[in-house]
């Protein structure tokens, strides 16, 4: 693995799904050692989140009972300049995956993959969005975000995923 590797989880507002991708995967990173070594960082593809709204409260509950915290983060919309800061980008579900590969310059369309991509087959293809449901939605969403950050980290360790 290179010497660090820059991670961006995408959601529709950035304040549910990929602030708790965010840090989950954070968390785990620290817990294997490797703090400084992988970045992780979160934005949303909704322009209408860019003054820094902190997540969703019941994101913000449902992950402090996992024992991650979500209170420092705040929303900001994908950038161009994060197409080549980060080796990965993230999106939650197909349709940001599809609007991220449609915004990302040509070559950095390879860096989009989705994060349900990282978990055991079978485990479904994306991570649904809880905003407008309710409390076992966002406990759905922490239980496949655990399960693809699982893969997602030992991706990375990979030598495909080494860059």
């Amino acid at each position: 693995m290179s010497a660090v590797q820059r991670v961006l989880m995408v959601c529709t507002a950035n304040i549910c799904r990929s602030p708790t991708a965010e840090a989950v995967l954070r968390h785990r990173v620290q817990r294997a050692g490797l703090h400084g070594r992988i970045v992780v960082d979160s934005a949303g593809t909704r322009a209408s989140h860019e003054q820094s709204h902190p997540a969703d409260p019941r994101s913000i509950a449902h992950a402090a009972r996992r024992g991650y915290d979500l209170t420092a983060l705040r929303s900001r919309p994908v950038v161009e300049a994060d197409f080549h800061r980060f080796e990965l980008i993230v999106p939650m579900d197909r349709t940001h995956f599809d609007h991220l590969v449609a915004q990302a310059p040509a070559d950095t369309m390879a860096k989009v993959q989705l994060l349900m991509s990282f978990a055991p087959a079978g485990s479904g293809e994306v991570v649904p969005d809880p905003y407008y449901g309710s409390a076992p939605g966002f406990e759905h969403v922490l239980d496949l975000v655990e399960l693809a950050c699982d893969g997602l980290l030992e991706y990375l360790y990979s030598p495909q995923g080494a860059r």
